[in-house]
């Protein structure tokens, strides 16, 4: 906890690495995770850099490892969301970060990778061929087993007529309407004649022109566009054509490797334009043609034939497969760290982009921030590349003294980042400032947990946090969506809202809207006499939290409404008065420089001490009024107080029913010095500080005080420091000072810090407006669903009256109010407490570390 009450120190370093030494340098620092690298090179472009082409042979080496993945997604060995998780496990391996041993050099996994991507590639290719003659020799079995029945019910119809009519020879008259009736012209030309003739051996065609043969065309063709297929057919052919179809289900189309709905077809036609005609139109839509021979014989040869080649080329395509898969199997064991190999080689070279090169020397100059604490193992680390390098010298490593600007480090666990992830949501914390974290920890929780302060929904939201945090291991192995991963980030603070809810659902007596008697009855009585509730003589009240006597009575609002509402002050006031106490530690030890410090006593004289003032006796009066009312009985009206201390300061009447004996009676003389000390702070923020500071610079102009001048002023190019010794506020190392300027920014603040006294105030009432709510809507909810239900006394209504108040209770108190309690609470603590002391205007420190190597 110590650690989160500042930020880590931090020291700018420089190295000089010898050539020889560089990358293995880098990699240990990557695995120590400890230093964050300054980009020396930002006037080059990315292509400008010394190692822009090992980043390129790194990126090429990540694609073809994507394309192995994707092989193997394709192959369902391993899906490829799951490898980010088996990346980040390659990473924590113990053979790659304990020893840094490879099992691969990057040579060598180039190599490897050129010949699996080539092996890969011949072998897809390969397949893709067999496939597609596969699906051919599939589609060309469907035309000769379906259009090669169309021939045989043709020619056993015509058989039976050639013999009911006399001979092959004989014309029939046509005048049926069917599959079988003429397709041109007159009873000469029919299919069924023609395809005995084909079958018998018979001449010319009686009636119709001599020997006029039909042409036919087979193959198939999306079973969608069939009835498209026969129209556009029939209008180009002006009917003289004959189209039989017959759907066969789901094939492989061999053109496009995909399977689609198809019917098998063979059109019958007359000459060669109408052949052309045909073709087109098949063209068009994207129609497969295959050859289908008259003869039954040779069909039947051509059958046979085809079933033989599509029963080689299926066992060629599963040998094939087979081979495949067990290249990608072999791939599948080493791919792992094959890529984090790739991916670390690629952050090595981009850190390796960001320094200096000095040809001369043969060495490279970088330069980082590290924190301090870490000096010695980074230093260890270095040590370690240079002899495993065997480079002929060691690393230079010495500290930079700068006026820069250091980045912020917090170290945390996975229960305090939830809630740092709050405080760096609204702007991440200066060097060495004071961290609200610390304080966030517990009040971020408690004022939550006054605007959602019920035991039973406290109790709901500690299941749904427990099930997070004991399942947090398998959890984080998963891949989640974003709400969820938001959820999952911040268990511990969902967990901690959940208990601190249960707290004050105590302090309330509710659960799920029911009063509670854990701690006792009433001590109230109702006294037949006066027809009122009475206490007995020496009774306590009631030991802990509200008298559940008051839950259903006419008053209830009214007292719950008075109590919650100068709670929601009380509570205000106090965070109010702590950010300003933080506030005194930031002035107390103030950086100048990543290891310098100063006690800005300016800031204190003139900012903390007239800013505390001021809340103190103006609202801070407020709550101590509001106490000695609670502790006292009083019968004093606060409204009327409050009112006669600005507009009537020295009035003693506290009320029409407050007696001179009241506890808060006779304060006129305190609350009118109260107010005078209020009004005295308003000039004191103001105008010492720009003045003060004006003076200062006059004396340094004047030789009579000397500025520390910053690393790179040593040079003669940088000018006096902005601050004297003690100095404070607004200005940076080196800039010149504008008294104009300074007093619009005094001026700004102070302006902003009187009225937000009074806007912050009245800003915490939200915490007795939610509350109010929360409670009013679970009262609702319990007695018009599920009381009325009861009432009923129908088993079925108690079922359905259920249901709905379940539904109503998860789905608008415990999704929509928790998150509105928690935007409220998100709200206070950004707004009216962090402004008080919190700049929130850094940068992270952002180290280079293999630990964030990810798929993405």
């Amino acid at each position: 906890m110590a650690g989160l009450w500042r930020s880590e120190e931090m020291q700018l370093v420089q190295l000089v690495i010898p050539a020889e030494a560089a990358h293995d340098s880098v990699e240990k620092l990557g695995f120590v995770g400890k230093m964050a690298f300054k980009d020396l090179n930002q006037d080059k472009s990315a292509f400008q850099r010394t190692y822009a082409n090992q980043v390129k042979r790194c990126d090429e080496m990540q694609r073809k490892l994507r394309f192995l993945l994707e092989e193997m997604g394709k192959a369902d060995i391993v899906e490829p969301e799951s490898k980010n998780l088996a990346l980040q496990k390659a990473i924590q391996d113990s053979r790659v970060l304990s020893g840094y041993e490879k099992t691969y050099d990057l040579d060598e996994l180039e190599v490897t990778l050129d010949e699996l991507e080539h092996d890969l590639t011949d072998i897809s290719a390969a397949m893709t061929k067999l496939e597609r003659s596969k699906s051919e020799l599939v589609e060309f079995q469907l035309v000769l087993d379906r259009a090669g029945s169309f021939f045989d019910t043709a020619r056993r119809s015509g058989a039976s007529r050639v013999v009911s009519e006399g001979g092959p020879g004989a014309s029939g008259s046509g005048g049926d309407n069917n599959m079988e009736s003429p397709l041109i012209g007159g009873g000469g030309n029919d299919f069924t004649a023609d395809m005995t003739r084909a079958s018998y051996g018979g001449g010319g065609h009686g009636g119709g022109g001599a020997n006029l043969r039909l042409g036919f065309i087979a193959g198939l063709v999306q079973h969608a566009k069939i009835a498209s297929f026969e129209r556009i057919l029939f209008r180009a052919m002006r009917g003289n054509m004959f189209l039989r179809h017959q759907e066969v289900g789901l094939v492989m189309d061999p053109a496009v490797c995909e399977k689609q709905n198809k019917s098998v077809f063979v059109i019958f036609f007359s000459g060669e334009r109408s052949r052309a005609k045909i073709l087109k139109i098949c063209d068009a839509f994207s129609a497969n043609r295959y050859p289908l021979p008259e003869d039954p014989v040779k069909q039947g040869s051509m059958r046979a034939e085809v079933h033989e080649r599509l029963r080689e080329i299926s066992a060629t395509v599963d040998a094939s497969s087979d081979q495949k898969r067990t290249l990608l199997l072999r791939i599948h064991h080493d791919w792992d760290s094959w890529m984090a190999l790739v991916k670390r080689e690629k952050m090595i070279y981009h850190s390796l982009n960001k320094f200096n090169i000095d040809v001369t020397s043969k060495c490279l100059v970088a330069q980082g921030w590290i924190p301090t604490k870490a000096r010695e193992e980074i230093l260890q680390a270095l040590k370690e590349a240079c002899l495993e390098s065997n480079a002929p010298v060691n690393t230079v490593f010495h500290q930079v003294y700068t006026n820069e600007d250091p980045p912020t480090y917090f170290e945390t666990n996975k229960v305090i980042s939830g809630f740092q992830g709050v405080v760096d949501a609204y702007g991440v914390a200066r060097y060495r400032e004071m961290n609200p974290t610390v304080f966030t920890i517990v009040t971020f929780p408690f004022l939550f947990a006054i605007m959602f302060g019920d035991v039973g929904h406290g109790i709901l939201m500690m299941m749904f946090a427990l099930f997070l945090v004991l399942r947090e291991k398998k959890m984080a192995k998963q891949r989640m969506n974003d709400m969820v991963e938001m959820a999952f980030g911040g268990r511990y603070l969902i967990l901690l809202m959940s208990v601190f809810s249960i707290y004050t659902g105590f302090l309330y007596n509710e659960l799920f809207s029911i009063p509670m008697t854990v701690f006792g009855d009433t001590k109230w009585h109702w006294n037949n006499a006066t027809e009122t509730y009475q206490m007995a003589a020496g009774a306590s009240p009631y030991a802990f939290g509200v008298d559940p006597i008051w839950h259903g009575t006419k008053t209830e609002l009214t007292f719950l409404n008075s109590m919650k509402m100068k709670m929601s002050i009380v509570l205000g006031i106090c965070q109010m008065l702590l950010g300003i106490g933080v506030s005194l530690w930031n002035f107390l030890e103030k950086p100048t420089g990543p290891q310098s410090v100063e006690r800005d006593m300016l800031s204190i004289t003139c900012e903390f001490i007239p800013r505390f003032l001021f809340l103190t006796c103006t609202f801070g009066y407020l709550a101590m009024l509001i106490v000695i009312k609670w502790f006292s009985a009083s019968k004093a009206d606060l409204y009327l107080l409050m009112i006669n201390m600005f507009l009537a300061p020295g009035t003693s009447d506290c009320g029409k029913d407050c007696e001179k004996s009241d506890p808060l009676y006779g304060l006129g003389g305190l609350a009118g010095f109260l107010v005078f000390v209020a009004f005295c702070c308003v000039p004191w923020m103001l105008f010492p500080k720009p003045l003060i500071l004006k003076k200062r610079h006059e004396k340094k102009l004047s030789g009579q005080e000397y500025g520390i001048l910053s690393g790179d002023e040593e040079d003669g190019s940088g000018g006096l420091d902005g601050h004297g010794a003690g100095g404070g506020g607004g200005h940076g190392h080196g800039e010149e000072f504008d008294f104009g300027e300074e007093m619009v920014h005094q001026m700004i603040h102070t302006i902003e810090f009187v009225l937000g006294a009074v806007s912050n105030t009245a800003s915490y009432l939200r915490l007795w407006a939610l509350s109010l709510a929360h409670s009013q809507l679970s009262a609702v909810f319990y007695e018009k669903c599920f009381v009325a239900a009861l009432e009923i006394g129908s088993w079925w209504a108690i079922v359905i009256g259920f249901y709905i108040w379940a539904l109503a209770t998860f789905g608008v108190l415990m999704i929509m109010e928790s998150l509105s309690a928690f935007l409220h609470a998100l709200r206070l603590h950004w707004v009216e407490y962090q402004n008080k002391f919190y700049q929130g205007d850094g940068y992270e420190f952002v180290p280079f570390t293999f630990k964030t190597i990810t798929m993405d």
